[in-house]
């Protein structure tokens, strides 16, 4: 990474625990605004340092081999490495290691036609070795694999050929899966660091534990513009500036982007002449591209290579390799561009910071740009161009049989299959090429462009046939609209968005006149807000609204439009919203969802009833859940329902606050059988609230048992309100007296 590492690390060096107790893989989506509190409880999302990925957490008696550490690209994962190997080769920290061996996969790959055993790959890459005993007990061992995303090899981890020789000679791809899986030298720790896209390449049960670096919180954003800028006031209007731009702003959680956005703005806003400031992801990236290149005309290159041939080639390369997902390249993949290899320095030379040759620890040279959106920026400027001089690449990368399908007449035309390759492509890999490509068409991004690319005819495209084509995609892929927004964003058009302001403003989301796409801008506007964290569906219901009237929709239609929304928020309150057992099967699918965030729900005052409490039991169950908290106060609960929940407490370890207040017809029954369950060491629960819910002394026996004998979780017990004797309180009160007893707060009397 470009731009100060050591900074980046000042700043931020926690990473983020997303394990169950299996250690399965929790996907989360790359591009959502990133949460960084940290969290109390030890089985919830922790944050954790660098240095401790292979400590086990308080309470947590297994061992962790196998540390997978996820990341979008430039978020820091191969800053997190150097760091750990700095603070071990400085003797600061994890000193009962006594051996790293950091093998990027960008340097494995060279070696992917090779036969070695793993003693031949450590002593070619490590001579140093070749007098050591390696792999004998007197060595504690850790391989560090950078970058799985980059990895060319085939890891087949469901072959049957198993390696357990450290001397015996096969194909790397087979040599590392049987390392990675435990076969091969078990003793050795294994730290692999990937894009999330790429990270379900290593099967779950070869993955001890799961980090996530997440990149800068809101406050680390501005922490580094004060750092990385000398000048206060200078350092205040750029924060200002992204803050302005809600697309530029919620980039600026990868470092990288940060470096790019400092690089821009400061030299812009440091110059006297007035110039028009980007406020778009397209603009800034032009700014940069330029900015870099002209760095050229301020050295002396023994070799003269114009501008545009270099913008050409590179984007050639960029564009090639990012549609087969490609972010390292070789010797053979400059040649191929028409980049002569002997001058790949020239090359990086004249983009100092866009292009970036690297040496591998083998032999040969690997090659990247600085970051992934760089190489996307410049695909889509090179496939641009290469269209206004008659070449339509988009039609050439196509299947063959599809060769002929497709003529383009107009820019509008290209930007339609754009948007379609984009819509097609699983993973988003074109998300930003799509928003790229459709921004450098405009006149402002070309007049930036007219001194560095000699096309000199205007380029003249319907906007409003581009806006009207995205208009009706995102109306029939309302799943995948959120880059189409963005995408609009670049073109400078806001028409869809500022539509439904006036409904969200108003409060009142359940009139039926909203169209689909209207819904889609609803669900863009709330999901890029800056007040994520809270979602609450009061807000945009009106409490004066008919839900029996034609015009109007009924919450649970209104809450099923917005499961996006709560899906991406930490806590969602949907109280006394008139919620039937209706909306119980759409917040269950969020709560399995891998990709949720949501850790705090609150449906209290809605008829649920046991049907619908079964339904969220359904989502408690499932091993992707992790709700940490959950409120049914008032929402016709039985005992019956108590039995769901009971069994759900069994299987959910991450709930540890449940409030069933005001459910009277849960009684001693109900009671019982959550007290069976807390008896239970599976159960974590901590908090249990039962007011107002037809409790006698007979229930407060059952609770003073299972206090008794599961002392170690519950900490607040709430049962005022309820039909309580004194005798069935002092049955609890007396508890006080137990050397076992925990509980922090009880509350009976009232």
């Amino acid at each position: 990474m470009q731009g100060n590492p050591t900074l980046l690390n000042e700043i931020y060096t926690e990473l983020y625990i997303t394990e169950s107790e299996s250690g399965e893989i929790s996907n989360e989506h790359e591009v959502r605004q990133i949460e960084t509190q940290s969290r109390r409880t030890t089985t919830e999302e922790t944050p954790i340092k660098c240095n401790d990925i292979f400590k086990p957490l308080p309470e947590q008696d297994k061992h962790i081999r196998s540390v997978l550490t996820k990341g979008v690209a430039g978020i820091g994962k191969t800053v997190s490495v150097q760091k750990f190997i700095l603070d071990w080769a400085e003797e600061k920290e994890n000193q009962d290691v006594h051996l790293i061996f950091p093998l990027p996969f960008r340097e494995i790959n060279l070696m992917k036609d090779k036969t070695l055993s793993l003693l031949d790959l450590l002593h070619l890459f490590f001579p140093q070795t070749k007098e050591m005993e390696i792999f004998s007990d007197e060595y504690k061992v850790l391989f560090i694999f950078d970058g799985l995303d980059e990895c060319r090899l085939s890891l087949d981890f469901h072959s049957s050929v198993r390696l357990c020789d450290v001397s015996k000679s096969t194909s790397v791809d087979v040599m590392l899966t049987n390392l990675i899986k435990g076969n091969l030298f078990p003793s050795a720790l294994i730290w692999i660091t990937s894009r999330p896209a790429a990270a379900d390449l290593i099967p779950s049960e070869c993955v001890d534990r799961v980090t996530e670096i997440r990149g800068f919180s809101d406050p680390q954003k501005e922490e580094y513009f004060r750092k990385r800028i000398s000048d206060k006031s200078l350092s205040d209007r750029i924060v200002s500036h992204l803050k302005s731009s809600r697309s530029l702003y919620i980039m600026c959680h990868i470092p990288v982007f940060c470096w790019i956005s400092v690089t821009v703005l400061e030299r812009m806003m440091s110059e006297a002449e007035s110039q028009e400031i980007p406020k778009t992801l397209t603009e800034m990236y032009t700014h940069f591209l330029i900015i870099q290149t002209n760095i050229k005309h301020q050295k002396d290159y023994e070799k003269k290579v114009k501008d545009e041939d270099m913008i050409f080639k590179l984007g050639k390369l960029a564009f090639e390799q990012l549609v087969k997902g490609n972010l390292i390249f070789y010797d053979e993949d400059l040649r191929d561009c028409g980049i002569d290899v002997s001058e790949a320095s020239v090359y990086s030379g004249l983009c100092t910071q866009i292009f970036r040759e690297e040496f591998g620890l083998y032999q040969g040279k690997v090659y990247c740009f600085v970051h992934l959106s760089i190489q996307e920026h410049l695909a889509a400027l090179y496939v641009l161009y290469s269209f206004l001089y008659k070449r339509d690449l988009l039609n050439e990368c196509l299947p063959s049989k599809y060769a002929n399908e497709f003529t383009y007449d107009t820019i509008s035309d290209l930007h339609q299959r754009a948007v379609d390759k984009s819509l097609q492509s699983e993973n988003g890999h074109l998300d930003l090429f799509l928003r790229f490509l459709l921004g450098l068409s405009l006149e402002s991004n070309q007049k930036l462009l007219q001194d560095l690319l000699k096309h000199k005819e205007k380029i003249s495209w319907s906007k409003e046939k581009t806006v009207e084509y995205i208009k009706i995609r995102i109306k029939l892929n309302p799943d995948k609209s959120i880059n189409l927004f963005h995408s609009l964003n670049e073109l400078g058009d806001q028409s869809l968005v500022n539509e439904v302001q006036k409904y969200i403003q108003s409060g009142n989301l359940s009139n039926k006149k909203i169209t689909s796409s209207q819904w889609s801008a609803v669900v863009f506007i709330l999901l890029t807000s800056e007040q994520l964290d809270v979602f609450e569906l009061s807000k945009y219901i009106s409490r004066y609204f008919n839900k029996d009237h034609k015009d109007n929709m009924t919450s649970d239609e209104v809450l099923q439009k917005l499961l996006p929304v709560v899906e991406a928020s930490r806590s969602a309150v949907l109280t006394r919203c008139e919620l039937s057992e209706k909306s119980c099967s759409g917040l269950t699918s969020v709560l399995t969802s891998k990709s949720s965030h949501l850790r705090d729900l609150n449906l209290s005052f809605n008829n649920l009833r046991d049907s619908g409490v079964k339904l969220i039991c359904d989502g408690l169950k499932n091993p992707n859940c992790k709700l940490e908290k959950l409120k049914l106060c008032k929402c016709n609960v039985t005992d019956k329902g108590c039995a769901v929940l009971a069994s759900a407490l069994i299987s959910n370890t991450h709930l540890r606050d449940l409030d069933l207040y005001y459910n009277k017809q849960i009684r001693d029954s109900g009671v019982k059988l959550i007290c069976d369950v807390l008896k239970n060491p599976n159960c974590k629960l901590e908090k249990l609230k039962l007011s107002y819910c037809d409790v006698t002394d007979e229930g407060c026996a059952a609770l003073a048992s299972a206090l008794r004998s599961n002392p170690s979780h519950l900490r607040e017990l709430s049962l005022y309100g309820n039909k309580l004797s004194d005798s069935g309180k002092k049955l609890l009160s007396d508890l006080k007296e137990d050397s076992h007893y925990k509980l922090e707060t009880l509350e009976i009397w009232w």
